[in-house]
């Protein structure tokens, strides 16, 4: 695994920011997100827009604790319900942190609520949140989605070291349930460069599971091309879709993906 670097993270937020404004022009703001059932294509926008200057405004008053949405400037975002004004508070939030990030540097002490207690924690889950979000975006207006395979694969990695936090800590009884040693899961890219070694072995203990960068046989596999992957194991698009091939055991699949359900 390499991170992408602290530069390149804060770049990326304010990319798939454009990205994801792109996708929403033009579109009716009231459609429902089908991977995101509770929220119409506004509140999608409203979310990603509110989480960038929740997350800048920790880095850039090097917070030591949570800071109350109430309390974090223009999170809710425009009050009327103007397209152009929707778009020019993304566009703002994102460069807002992009510049928090880039004065602060990576190892910045600042609040977050993982073990990693630094302004680059920020700089990678804002990255990776922006992307998610932008594939719901996508899906709900029709568009196909693609991402750089660096940026996809990293947002893979990301997902397994969240996931591996939040089990470690004993508190979600439905991540708890991730275990059950002699079987694994396989994530297969078929489409990423080879120096990416975009392939993942997911392996289940007695009590917890593992994963690392591995091309290795297992209970089940997963392959198809890195932006689908990605999609399929953060349950934006079903293991059963034809632009994905599951082979072995898709019971397991289904078993971790019905679990690993944070987001």
């Amino acid at each position: 695994m390499t991170l992408l670097g602290h530069d390149r993270y804060g770049a990326e937020v304010t990319v798939q920011t454009g990205l994801l404004r792109d996708a929403i022009r033009g579109a009716d703001l009231s459609a429902t997100v089908p991977t995101c059932p509770d929220w119409t294509l506004g509140d999608l926008a409203r979310h990603v827009g509110g989480a960038h200057r929740w997350a800048g405004t920790i880095v850039r008053t090097r917070a030591a604790e949570d800071i109350p949405e109430e309390q974090v400037p223009g999170y809710a975002g425009p009050d009327s319900d103007d397209p152009s004004a929707l778009d020019a508070w993304l566009a703002e939030g994102a460069d807002l942190l992009a510049s928090a990030l880039r004065e602060a540097g990576p190892d910045t002490a600042v609040w977050t609520w993982a073990p990693e207690r630094t302004a680059g924690f920020w700089a990678r889950r804002m990255t990776h949140e922006t992307v998610v979000h932008r594939a719901d975006a996508e899906l709900t207006v029709g568009r196909p989605f693609s991402v750089a395979p660096d940026v996809a694969a990293d947002t893979i990695d990301e997902w397994l070291e969240i996931l591996s936090s939040l089990r470690a800590t004993g508190e979600d009884p439905t991540l708890a349930e991730l275990r059950g040693a002699g079987r694994s899961i396989h994530l297969h890219a078929t489409d990423a460069p080879p120096e990416l070694n975009a392939e993942w072995l997911i392996e289940f203990g007695a009590e917890d599971f593992t994963w690392r960068r591995a091309h290795a046989k297992a209970t089940v596999a997963l392959r198809g091309p890195l932006a689908d992957v990605l999609q399929v194991f953060y349950r934006r698009l079903p293991a059963d879709s034809d632009r994905v091939e599951v082979l072995g055991e898709a019971e397991l699949l289904r078993f971790w993906l019905e679990r690993a359900n944070w987001d």
